[in-house]
Formats: structure tokens, C-alpha cells, sequence
């Protein structure tokens, strides 16, 4: 263990609690593989954000904090697994001529991956709104016919996806 005179908050809680969160997420998941790579992958989150980084040395209930992280970056896996999945098994469901190259699936896996974690935070039928829009092309009648909701409701839920779908381009861009 290091001298925590010369550490980092970051490097102090990666010390003190990895290996407590590792058995933590083993518990969790039952592989020690995966609990080993989501451990990693929650302090690589803390790591890698401005706002966890700079609130480390204030955390008062390390183990509290690290749990919290770590059970949004399980969910992001679990997840990231079942869209991969969804679109392996609807790749296989299409005929011979339609397969794509492994370079075109993992572009078109990457962009669902990203479509995904854009439309996170919007409520279900929001989601689903945009999603039967662009992806489906159907009209607002159609979308509201299948949601079960008025035809403008389905216009506030695509202005709601659309404005949160700029909001987040555009963060990515500064």
C-alpha cells in the first residue's frame, strides 16, 4: 500500500476498497472474470469524470459511493449485453445475401450503443416513441395507436427525445 501522504484521493479509495468491490460485484454477478473487469470499469468512471474526481476527497461513506458507481456501471453492461444480443439474433434471423461484414457489425453495434445511452433518462415511452419513429418510420397516428396514447402525446414525447438528442450532441462537441 502506498504512503497516503503522497497519494491521491483516487488512489487512496482504489487501495483501500478494490478488492472489497471486486468480491462485491463477484457476489453480484457470479464470475469473478466480469466482477474483476466492472470493478475496473467503476473506478475508470470515477477516474475519468471531472465531477467524481473532484468530490473523492469529500466522500465520507467510500464503500456507499463505490456501490452506487458500480450498480450504474452493471447496468450499462447488462444493458450493453442485451442490445448486442437482440441485434446478433436479429442478424442471424436476416437471409445470406443481407449478412454484413464483422467491420460493419461492430459500426452498427458501436452506433445502437450509442443511440441507446442517448435516449437513457427518457422515460419508456419517450424511448419508444423516437425509436418506432426513426427506426420504423412510422407516423405519429401509428406511434400513438401503439403506445396507447393521443397523437399529442407522441408529438411532446419526439420533441422531448429530439431536444435531449441535440442537448447531448451538442455537450459532445465542446
Amino acid at each position: 500500500m502506498r504512503s497516503s501522504a503522497k497519494t491521491t484521493p483516487f488512489a487512496q479509495m482504489y487501495d483501500a476498497h478494490h478488492g472489497w468491490l471486486r468480491g462485491w460485484l463477484q457476489r453480484k454477478t457470479g464470475c469473478s472474470w466480469q466482477a474483476a473487469d466492472l470493478a475496473q470499469d467503476t473506478f475508470l468512471r470515477i477516474l475519468t469524470s471531472p465531477r467524481n474526481s473532484a468530490q473523492l476527497a469529500e466522500v465520507r461513506e467510500p464503500r456507499s459511493y463505490l456501490t452506487t458507481i458500480a450498480r450504474r456501471v452493471w447496468i450499462d453492461f447488462v444493458r450493453r449485453d442485451a442490445l448486442e444480443k437482440a441485434w446478433l439474433e436479429a442478424l442471424q434471423q436476416q437471409p445470406e445475401p443481407v449478412a454484413i461484414s464483422a467491420e460493419e457489425q461492430t459500426l452498427i453495434l458501436e452506433t445502437l450503443f450509442q443511440v441507446d445511452a442517448m435516449l437513457e433518462g427518457l422515460g419508456e415511452k419517450v424511448s419508444q416513441a423516437f425509436l418506432l419513429s426513426q427506426l420504423e418510420g412510422l407516423r405519429y397516428s401509428e406511434i400513438a395507436e401503439r403506445l396507447g396514447v393521443s397523437v399529442s402525446s407522441v408529438k411532446k414525447y419526439m420533441a422531448k427525445a429530439t431536444e435531449h438528442c441535440l442537448l447531448l450532441m451538442c455537450e459532445d462537441s465542446l
